[in-house]
């Protein structure tokens, strides 16, 4: 017999080549786990365009390990130099009005025009759906294996301040990564509406024809927020009812009065399924662009909403640090039994939890 050929797959000692390959694979999972995170070659990495690092620092920006609370702050004020260079949108409509439909269209339509598209999200709902953007991403598929976009579910957290905070940080490190175009959607209806129109540029309102909603006082807010109402699924049978709907809004926009950024805000028809409109869309936000960096309102917006967030940010804290204290926890059980049995009022069960925290 010839000499026995040695091979890469040949078994020795009775140990299959699979068990050693996968022994190599755990030690090497380990050491992969026991390396110390260094936020240098995270950021360096983020600079360079690297997806995966960016995964990474989101990540530990989301994370509620105090532990990481340094490394994400060494890696968020390393990335600001590089921030601020991208056009953050906002996009919001009830659920049903086709947002993930719209959103992969006119995310597709931008990376057709070499831009980088990033999309994040605002979901205070997430710690019970567990992030309802996570469906939304599997029915992006189109977008999500666009090499040019980028889509990141929310952190699932207790508060909508929590969650807004870790979005207004990702949104810095897009930008450091080389996004033009971060969109942030609000997953739900309500408070989330007035938390991304405090963190973006433009503010785009979805809505659906013969919804009832038009002119509905409840929606004032949000109606008066938007820089564009754009009225979607305007096609086929829908597209007359899309253009009485366009007008409606027109004639309800003129009632309010004008905004700081001295722009009037427009009604559009879109078909985000058909593609139809998407483009003209995109124009409407380059001509609030340019309107607003020529009177220079984008950059003393920017500047007002930093200020709001520095003192968001300061409550939220001082927030999670009081009912993180362990003898506040405790006493909170016994003041709130205390009030279920008329014992003692609200006020004053507060008035004693703030003076323990002292």
């Amino acid at each position: 017999m010839g000499k026995e050929k040695k091979t890469s797959t040949k078994e020795n000692n009775g140990v299959s080549q699979s068990e050693i390959t996968n022994q190599t694979s755990i030690r090497n999972l380990k050491k992969k786990r026991s390396t110390k995170i260094n936020p240098d070659t995270l950021v360096s990495s983020i600079l360079q365009k690297d997806i995966t690092a960016l995964s990474r620092a989101i990540t530990l920006v989301e994370s509620e390990n105090t532990k990481h609370y340094p490394i994400a702050h060494s890696i968020i004020k390393q990335c600001l130099p590089y921030a601020n260079k991208s056009i953050r949108i906002g996009i919001t409509g009830v659920p049903g009005v086709g947002k993930s439909t719209f959103i992969e269209t006119f995310g597709k339509h931008l990376t057709g025009l070499g831009k980088r598209v990033a999309v994040l999200a605002i979901d205070p709902s997430s710690s019970l759906t567990k992030g309802s953007i996570l469906g939304d991403k599997t029915r992006m598929e189109a977008l999500v294996k666009d090499t040019n976009a980028y889509i990141r579910p929310s952190a699932s957290g207790k508060s909508l301040g929590g969650v807004a905070r870790k979005t207004r940080e990702s949104i810095i490190l897009c930008e450091a990564a080389g996004f033009d175009v971060i969109i942030i959607e609000t997953v739900g209806v309500g408070q989330s509406e007035t938390t991304v129109h405090s963190m973006v540029d433009f503010f785009l309102l979805l809505k659906l024809a013969g919804a009832g909603d038009e002119l509905q006082g409840m929606k004032r807010g949000i109606i008066e927020m938007a820089d564009t109402i754009a009225i979607n699924k305007a096609d086929g049978d829908n597209l007359k009812q899309a253009k009485i709907a366009q007008e409606n809004f027109k004639r309800a926009l003129h009632l309010y009065p004008q905004k700081k950024s001295k722009w009037q805000p427009k009604v559009t028809l879109c078909s985000a399924l058909n593609n139809e409109g998407i483009e003209a869309i995109w124009q409407i936000i380059m001509d609030y662009v340019e309107l607003t960096t020529r009177n220079n309102y984008f950059n003393t917006n920017r500047n007002e909403q930093n200020k709001f967030w520095l003192i968001q940010t300061i409550e939220d804290q001082l927030k999670f640090d009081f009912f993180n204290k362990p003898e506040i926890a405790k006493e909170l059980e016994i003041q709130l039994e205390l009030i279920e049995h008329n014992k003692t009022t609200p006020f004053a069960a507060a008035h004693y939890l703030l003076k323990l925290a002292h």
